[in-house]
Formats: C-alpha cells, structure tokens, sequence
C-alpha cells in the first residue's frame, strides 16, 4: 500500500525543517521532499528601516553565522555609501577580514566536531543516546576539548573585532568602528600554551587528519554517499584564488569549464534567478543561462575548493592539492567531502588569522570611507555554508525600499533535496520496516550541508522524532517514536 514517511525536525542542524518521503505498493521510493516550515520575514521587516540600522537587524536572522549577515550588510551599504568593499581603508579591510575569518574558523569547527563527527565516529547506525557531542566528549575527550577551544578562539576573534561574539556592531557603511589593541592581539597571538594562533593552526592540520584517516577506512561510504554531479558557485579572488571575503563570481559545471568568471556581483541578478514552490519557505536559484532545470548549483566549501585555482596560504595549499589529486583535478561531487573541504577552509582560516594579527594595520589608521551616496548596493562575502548575497534600495531619506537576500542554504535547497532523493533511492527504498539509522541517513546527507534553516537548534541524547506512515488517503498505517519500543498501526 502506498505511504508517506516523515521525518520532523530534521536533527543536528541550524533551524526547523522535515522531509517526506513517499514510497508505492512495492515499497520504492517515488517521491522526496525537504520543507522548511519557518518563515522569518526578513525581506519585509527592513523596509522602511534606515540603512546604518540594516547592518545590525539583520544579524538577528541567525545566532550561529550573524557575522555573515552583518559583514555582507555592511558591503552593501558600503555601495550606497558610495564606497565600494575592495576601497576600504587599509584598518577597515583588515579588521574585517580578521572578524570574518574569526567567524569561518568558529563555525566551521562548530559543525564538524559538534554536529557532523558524531556520526563519522560512531557511525551512522550507532546509539543515537551516544551519537553526539556528549557522546564525542566521553568517548573522544581530547578531540572535544580542542574542538570547544578552537570554538572559543574563533569567538575570541569575533569579540575583539565586533565589540561581542554574537551580534555585534563593528562594521558600519564605509568602514569599521574600533581598532585592535595591543593586549587583544596579543591575547590571541601569543595567548597561553593552549589558546593562541599557533596551537589553532595545529589543531586544524589534526583535524583534518582525523577525517582523512576515517575516509581511508570507510572510502566507499564517505566517497559514494549522496555523491552526483552538479553546478558550483563562489567568489574567487581576481587571480582566482580562494577569498572568503571579497571577489567577482565564478560559476563552473560538472567537468570544470566555465559558466561565466570574475562577475561583478552588483550584476548578480543578471545571472542569477529564484524560483518558488509551494511546499516550502525556501527559494530554488538557479543560473539564468542554464535555466531552471539544468541551472540549478551548490556552494559552500566544496563549491568553493571546485571554483577556485588555488588557496593563498601555504599549509592549507597544500592540503588543497592533496584534495584535487583525489578527483585527478576534476570537480568533487561527493557530498561528504564536504566535511574535508570545510576542514581545509579551517586550517585556512587559521593560517589567515595568524598573520593578521601581526599585522600594524589593526592597531592604528583610519577606520571610515566616504562617497557619493547611492540609491543601490549589493553585498556578497563567502559565508560556512556558501555564497551570501544582500541586495538593498534605499530612499532619498536613508530608508530602505526594497531588500533581498538569498542565503547560502538557500543556494543548496536543490541539492540538499537531491541527497535526501539519494539516501531514500538507495537506502530505504525496498524495505518493509525503516529503522532508526536509514532516517538518520537522511539526515547526515542534509547534514553535510551545514544548513542554517534559520536559527540555531541542536538536540543531544533522544532526538525528537516522530514518524507517521500514511495511506494515499491520509489514514495512519503505522507510527514510529524514535528511540522508543513503541510502535501502533
């Protein structure tokens, strides 16, 4: 008999989300789904907001990447302000790289060792009492505890530049508004034996070799899991190296070639289109060209790695062509490689944070720029989990007209959706009975992802998951508590 499968809420990501999966009188898959069931109303809720305000509001989307929203903010505002991002004073571009970096490092270590590792060193089967990072700190202690302090430096390095570690205020239109002190930065760069830039440079070359040792071990799994071809998306530095922070777009197909490069993202939308669906509070971009079909993409960190030439600094270079050699230089379409590329972006990170910091520029010089206003801006930054893009008009009396976002998660929704098709085809797909770890499944291929459905939410030990299995006519067949015995039909 036919029936639909629900998963709610979805577990160990950032917001509220649930997937359905409908399957036929055979028990095969027929149809997936991910909805995301917030809706935040961000778009509207800045209209007729004055623009230096913008930069601060929007940070509230999110309390795990507000850094994202309120550098990317701030770069749109710089244009109508009448200052393009890469004009900046030498302090402003620095101190925000530093504040953005910070918040790349924080992140990124958040998701894999909190979030993702649980179920690389447990398995994706195991206990879910155990499968997470209560379950990482008993079993794994030493990994923990480097994963809370790199978690901390990165907060550290938000701090310092931001004024707070969660929604702060640093950046303005056309600038930033303090310099670094010398005990700030010494703090971080010097530090205590355990927490300074050395040490965080250490720790991320030993992560990144904790997941390569587990994929050596578990190739076919980590390799062929939720693996398929597609589009990639990123900003590229103008000698095309990987930038965080600033760039021109570079969008490239499956084999590598080019789609279009070194965009100016003020023309963002004349190459980028959104559609709508009704199941679902989440956009689906896709490339102009290519059309809604074959244009849709992904980006994040494996978008990023796929996109760029090369990455300026020297261990994490070299670490990128361990990682291209793995694919003989083609695209990677693997879906938990992501988890590699990300930590490679930590040790980047790390690298770029060490070096800023000796840098005089923090300490001293000016930190605002001024133009001749404008009625229009586009920001874009490299945000965890992809490309960000803040799109503003703004009056003739500071006050915002007109706002559009399109979020890195948002960027990924076609993907993400795809993972969960894959797990589904592949896993639960011709069974009577679905277990615990085939839904867990599902979850780690969105997982992969590092998605921020909208604000933070993670859940430890019993995960509060209730599946209903339904006829065509809504009838409940069975039903599924997770981690109970219980089971009604």
């Amino acid at each position: 008999m036919p029936r639909k499968i629900t998963i709610e809420p979805v577990t160990r990501v950032e917001g509220h989300g649930k997937v359905t999966i409908r399957i036929d009188d055979d028990n095969r898959v027929t149809d997936t789904r991910l909805h995301i069931v917030e809706f935040r109303g961000f778009e509207r809720f800045v209209q007729g907001r004055p623009l230096w305000e913008v930069v601060v509001l929007v940070q509230r989307l999110c309390g795990i990447c507000p850094v994202s929203h309120h550098l990317c903010a701030a770069k749109a505002m710089d244009v109508v302000s009448g200052v393009r991002s890469d004009h900046l004073t030498p302090t402003a571009d620095k101190m925000r790289r530093l504040m953005h970096y910070g918040q790349m490092f924080q992140s990124h270590v958040l998701h894999f060792f909190h979030l993702a590792s649980p179920d690389l060193l447990f398995g994706m089967e195991s206990d879910p009492a155990q499968r997470n990072i209560v379950g990482v700190l008993g079993a794994f202690p030493e990994v923990a505890r480097k994963a809370v302090l790199m978690r901390k430096f990165g907060q550290e390095v938000i701090r310092v530049t931001a004024g707070k570690k969660i929604h702060g205020t640093g950046a303005l239109p056309g600038g930033i508004n303090k310099h670094l002190t010398a005990e700030e930065r010494d703090a971080l760069l010097v530090g205590t034996f355990e927490f300074n830039a050395d040490r965080m440079v250490e720790w991320a070359q030993e992560g990144l070799e904790l997941f390569k040792a587990h994929q050596r071990t578990h190739k076919d799994l980590i390799d062929g899991f939720a693996a398929f071809p597609s589009n990639y998306l990123s900003l590229v530095r103008a000698d095309g190296a990987l930038d965080l922070y600033h760039g021109g777009l570079r969008a490239v197909d499956e084999f590598g070639e080019k789609i279009f490069d070194h965009v100016d993202y003020q023309e963002y939308a004349s190459y980028i289109a959104e559609e709508t669906r009704s199941w679902t509070y989440m956009k689906f971009p896709f490339i102009r060209s290519l059309g809604r079909e074959k244009g849709w993409y992904r980006v994040g960190p494996l978008a990023r790695l796929n996109t760029c030439d090369f990455i300026p600094s020297p261990l994490a270079q070299a670490e990128f062509e361990i990682y291209k050699a793995y694919t003989q230089g083609r695209p990677n379409g693997m879906s938990m490689h992501m988890h590699w590329a990300r930590l490679i972006e930590v040790l980047h990170a790390a690298e770029v944070i060490r070096d800023l910091l000796k840098d005089p520029d923090l300490l001293s010089g000016e930190l605002m720029t001024t133009g001749v206003r404008r009625g229009e801006g586009v920001g874009v930054i490299e945000a965890p989990r992809g490309t960000l893009f803040h799109h503003y008009q703004v009056d003739e009396h500071d006050l915002v007209t007109m706002c559009n976002l399109i979020v890195s998660t948002t960027s990924n929704n076609e993907a993400m959706n795809r993972a969960v098709h894959w797990v589904a085809d592949h896993v639960i797909s011709g069974h009577e009975d679905v277990t615990e770890g085939m839904l867990n499944q599902v979850e780690v291929a969105i997982r992969a992802y590092d998605p921020c459905l909208s604000c933070a939410t993670h859940a430890l030990g019993q995960m509060p998951l209730h599946l209903r299995v339904e006829n065509e006519q809504g009838e409940l067949l069975r039903e599924f508590v997770r981690d109970s015995s219980t089971h009604s039909a």
